[in-house]
């Protein structure tokens, strides 16, 4: 497979990180009528469906009637034609019942009555690659400010600078910049090329992945994919070969796929994090796939691609929703 085909992974928008700061910038892009904005709530994004599905963009004189005269707009970048994406969390209905003058209703129903919002792990593998780069952006971005209104330092409000892309302590002047977690995910195979998964606690029956964890402060990612595979089912990892990445803004990760070898294949799950692992064999998995004994992740994560770069080629069965965790 091309990992730079992975679903995430193939965003084609320029992100204009040197325009950020230049003053009047957003002003000047809310009154351009090319400029369109990207609506984001809990991790979703509006969406429009018809012959595929494509992100559902607005202009931003859409918003303001919504959300009141100053919403918070996140710059994402530009597209080929030098048109302008922002990005907008919307709020819920709740948050705009004391603004003067905006409705009380849910802010998206004015703002897109036509459009609906989507799980970006459901709709990534669908979307066009600029309409995915801008999605897993404006997910991203979104979640850091509405996690983020305060200073971590002296707890004071922040206001929005660089187009969104920084957050200044009004207390102390400290600048607070977004987020992202490395995370490391691995296909670790034995000497026989069986590929070892495994079930999290909180999955429901049958579902299985890769192995993934977090890179502890001072940690190279190597020794991060060793630590996690002995702790999570007790296999020791000899050689270590990085992948491909792909970023997993649910809320801010970013997964690091690794290949493994195992140098045991005795296993002892966790029970805390891992409560079952199994080593498969290709026609085993292709077996327990097909009669839905085991549910793999979703096309859009780097973990079945993962498994399907082992496995030679696609596996076809049941796949896992919009619930499983870090890039699995």
């Amino acid at each position: 497979m091309e990992w730079s085909d992975l679903p995430l992974s193939r965003a084609t928008i320029d992100r204009a990180a040197a325009r950020r700061g230049e003053p009047g910038l957003l002003g000047r892009l809310v009154d351009d009528a090319r400029t369109r904005v990207v609506l984001v709530r809990r991790g979703l994004v509006a969406t429009v469906g018809g012959d595929g599905v494509r992100l559902g963009l607005v202009p931003p004189d859409a918003v303001v009637p919504a959300v009141g005269p100053t919403p918070e707009w996140l710059l994402l970048g530009l597209g080929e034609d030098g048109a302008a994406y922002l990005g907008l969390h919307v709020p819920e209905a709740e948050a705009q019942a004391d603004l003067e003058g905006v409705p009380a209703e849910d802010p998206f129903a004015v703002i897109a009555p036509g459009l609906v919002w989507s799980p970006l792990r459901e709709v990534g593998t669908d979307l066009s690659p600029q309409d995915v780069g801008l999605a897993t952006t404006a997910v991203a971005l979104a979640a850091w400010h509405v996690s983020h209104p305060r200073c971590p330092r002296c707890g004071s409000a922040t206001t929005v600078e660089e187009s969104g892309w920084v957050r200044r302590c009004t207390q102390d002047g400290s600048l607070h910049y977004p987020r992202t977690d490395p995370a490391v995910i691995m296909a670790v195979t034995d000497g026989e090329d069986r590929l070892l998964l495994g079930h999290a606690a909180p999955w429901s029956p049958g579902r299985f992945s890769t192995l993934a964890g977090y890179v502890e402060p001072g940690e190279p990612l190597e020794q991060a994919v060793r630590r996690e595979v002995r702790e999570e089912v007790g296999v020791l990892v000899g050689d270590v070969e990085y992948v491909s990445s792909q970023p997993w803004p649910f809320p801010a990760s970013l997964m690091l796929g690794f290949r493994g070898r195992a140098l045991s294949t005795e296993l002892a799950v966790d029970g805390v994090e891992v409560t079952e692992a199994r080593w498969f064999a290709r026609h085993e998995l292709a077996d327990a796939v097909r009669s839905a004994e085991v549910v793999l992740p979703s096309r859009t994560s780097i973990a079945r691609a993962l498994i399907e770069d082992w496995f030679g080629g696609p596996l076809t069965g049941p796949v896992s929703g919009p619930g499983w965790s870090e890039g699995r």
